[in-house]
């Protein structure tokens, strides 16, 4: 599985968008080719036309794990599901919803997302959270309150989340982590979506990330691997949008970067058989614990 450096096994993007109005195939192609051998397909909100009812959810979940299938049947691929209500969608619900009817709204969504996982369709509920922006106090207080309900409901169903928060360095785990405590959320199923590249445990307080890998991110995961005991995996949170390609990052990106960490360890003081390890760690050890 290593080669001269070169990275052979197991290549798995944990938090990837796709539309079938956009690229959808084209984009699991350039994946595919680029090394990639598995996917965790998160449920995209279309922010343009907001679920207004759960009828308008359970279309949209459909519509995620028809993409999901018809991946399968064409690539040799393996694809988990993710879905859930997005905390940006709830936000911008509450003007024409009301903040009651919106958090009503919510949470019926998760329902409906739990069920999906109870029944095999899914693996993880997400991406739930919070606005990653800044809100009146109203607003914030409800988020927390809300997603604190939906790590309880999780704990509750043994399931793990994908959490969407805001971009706050330590404050933020700190934060969830004291949330996990409150909830009974195992800090293990407790995953922070497009996670900044310190992976110390210092850092995370032990709560499991998908990193956004965008240029730059290798030099800080091999500084702050020593110090790591927590699972972490890629993402490029792509958002197959036709008006923004190559948002958030690209479909060949999680491929690339795995073989720059992989490269870049065997240059260093790494054995193959760490290397190896770490790299099976990372693309299918931990995500089958985490995405069961």
């Amino acid at each position: 599985m290593l080669e001269n450096g070169i990275w052979t096994g197991p290549i798995m993007d944990q938090h990837i968008h796709l539309d079938k109005n956009n690229l959808f195939l084209r984009a699991v192609d350039d994946f595919f080719i680029a090394g990639g051998t598995a996917i965790n397909l998160v449920h995209k909100p279309d922010f343009n036309n907001l679920p207004k009812s759960l009828n308008d959810y359970q279309m949209a979940y459909n519509e995620t794990l028809e993409m999901a299938n018809e991946i399968r049947e064409k690539y040799e691929i393996s694809v988990n599901v993710i879905l859930g209500p997005h905390p940006v969608a709830w936000e911008k619900q509450i003007i024409p919803l009301g903040i009651d009817r919106a958090t009503e709204l919510h949470i019926q969504a998760v329902d409906l997302a739990l069920e999906h996982i109870k029944e095999k369709n899914a693996v993880c509920l997400g991406e739930v959270g919070r606005p990653h922006y800044p809100v009146n106090d109203k607003v914030w207080r409800f988020a927390n309150e809300l997603l604190l309900q939906i790590m309880q409901k999780a704990a509750k169903n043994k399931v793990s989340i994908q959490l969407h928060v805001e971009d706050n360095g330590y404050k933020t785990y700190s934060d969830i982590s004291g949330m996990c405590k409150i909830s009974k959320l195992p800090k293990k199923r407790t995953i922070r979506h497009f996670a900044p590249s310190d992976i110390s445990s210092d850092f995370t307080h032990g709560i499991s990330s998908t990193i956004n890998v965008g240029k730059g991110c290798i030099k800080e995961i091999i500084e702050t691997l020593p110090e790591s005991e927590s699972y972490w995996g890629m993402e490029t949170d792509y958002l197959d949008d036709l008006n923004r390609p190559g948002a958030v990052l690209g479909p060949k990106t999680v491929p690339k970067r795995t073989q720059e960490l992989s490269q870049t360890l065997w240059k260093s003081d790494y054995s193959d058989n760490k290397i190896i390890e770490l790299m099976l760690n990372i693309h299918s050890k931990w995500p089958s614990e985490l995405y069961p």
